[in-house]
């Protein structure tokens, strides 16, 4: 097995990480564009296409499929490595969500609930571990880490930008089963990048990680060994946070619920007297991402040994989550006080705008974070277990979009905006002896 050719660069950075960028940015692409549609369907009246759901079951069944997508993970990351590698489990991976966007592009509520299911099933494999690769192509130590996984998230975001545009576009003026074809093609076109840029991956990834002794044997156990003090320690931080990353996912995920039906029946949807889909809020994070990724990139270098520590970046995340939900309270007041009345575009923008900020400041250091912390022969499977952050943050976050129809939305949005709050200072004081648990590692 041969390592990686550390003469082959992009932007600094190894050859592979276009790879993975521009393969996300694709699978991503899938996702958001199916996602930007999913409860606008399932809510709009069988007469106009969609499923007839009332928005207490729509959101129901939203918070179940964003839960399963991500809690799938773990088994997705154990089967990476222990048996398939990480390579195979995505590519395999990607071909199973094509088949299930494609499927749901197919009318009929059975292959909607199958068209779900093979996507739930397809991205187990692939999400942990494309993330895990990303890891493995930097040595330990390697200062890149963190920039490499922002340059990374913006391939997410391109993607994620696109979706409700062209998706959005299809699904909500064309006819909804468009929309979900389109989204198939994008994972299509992710396979393909894959595919040809497979040799700037790790062939060996362990190897190729520069961690070799992590992969010395333990009687009992194949290929493993028992764990120090010092990897029991850190896997307690990422467990930590764990919590803190569920409930700021609660929040961040209405976007794609409580957020998505604000949009649709209470904002002004026309910009300079042009009208446009509701669907193209959706875009609103991942375009505010690619404008703010890199400057972060740059600010964690630039700030060196001043740079905040991971849970130090969590607590701004968890409060600048909760303030774009603040702002949202008196829109959503006007909105509710009388009859036809709609907001201007403005508040939705602010609010996105305010999220990505949080966003920025938590995913991808949490990403990076997991692939330091976790001992190398167990990344996988803890970069699966990560991934239940956002699995517990999107079921709890359809529970609370289950409101959206039987609470002022004032009173909503305040409450996700408190809990927000309130979570990222009671981090803020747990900082300190979270740090001396990641023994060294920022």
């Amino acid at each position: 097995m041969t390592l990686i050719d550390e003469r082959a660069k992009w932007f600094g950075h190894p050859r592979g990480l276009a790879t993975l960028f521009f393969t996300e940015m694709w699978e991503r692409f899938s996702y958001y564009g199916m996602r930007a549609l999913l409860i606008l369907y399932m809510t709009a009246l069988a007469t106009n296409g969609g499923l007839g759901f009332t928005t207490e079951k729509a959101a129901g069944i939203y918070g179940w499929y964003t839960f399963l997508v991500y809690a799938v993970g773990i088994p997705g990351g154990f089967i990476a490595d222990r048996w398939l590698g990480h390579y195979r489990a995505v590519f395999i991976g990607g071909a199973i969500i094509a088949l299930g966007h494609f499927t749901l592009a197919i009318s009929g509520l059975s292959a909607f609930y199958a068209g779900l299911a093979i996507i739930i099933f397809g991205t187990g494999l692939l999400k942990p571990n494309i993330s895990t690769m990303v890891g493995l192509l930097y040595a330990p130590g390697d200062t890149r880490r963190d920039g490499g996984f922002s340059i990374y998230y913006m391939g997410i975001n391109l993607g994620a930008a696109a979706a409700p545009i062209v998706c959005g576009y299809l699904g909500q003026k064309v006819g909804w089963h468009w929309g979900f074809a389109a989204a198939g093609v994008g994972m299509v076109l992710g396979l393909v990048q894959l595919f040809f840029g497979r040799r700037h991956l790790p062939s060996n990834e362990r190897l190729a990680s520069g961690d070799t002794a992590n992969t010395t044997p333990h009687p009992g156990v194949p290929g493993a060994r028992q764990l120090t003090a010092t990897e029991w320690k850190r896997l307690g931080v990422i467990a930590a946070l764990f919590l803190f990353a569920v409930l700021f996912w609660a929040a961040y995920e209405q976007a794609g619920s409580s957020l998505n039906l604000f949009a649709d029946r209470y904002t002004r949807l026309s910009w300079f007297g042009r009208e446009f889909p509701s669907s193209w809020f959706q875009s609103l994070n991942a375009v505010f991402v690619l404008v703010f990724a890199p400057v972060f990139s740059w600010l964690w270098v630039a700030l060196a040994s001043r740079e905040p520590s991971s849970p130090a970046k969590f607590v701004w995340g968890l409060v600048l989550v909760g303030i774009g939900f603040l702002l949202l309270v008196p829109a959503a007041g006007f909105a509710q006080s009388g009859e036809g009345i709609r907001v201007s575009p403005m508040w939705l923008v602010g609010a996105y705008l305010l999220h990505t900020l949080g966003e920025l400041c938590l995913s991808p250091v949490g990403l990076s974070m997991v692939t330091k912390l976790a001992p190398m022969r167990l990344v996988g499977s803890i970069m699966g277990f990560w991934f239940l952050t956002n699995a517990f943050g999107n079921k709890l976050g359809g529970t609370i979009a289950g409101y959206f129809d039987r609470l002022p939305l004032p009173q909503l949005f305040g409450a996700v905006a408190g809990v927000a709050i309130v979570s990222g200072l009671i981090l803020l004081f747990l900082v300190k002896p979270i740090k001396k648990l990641m023994g060294g590692i920022k």
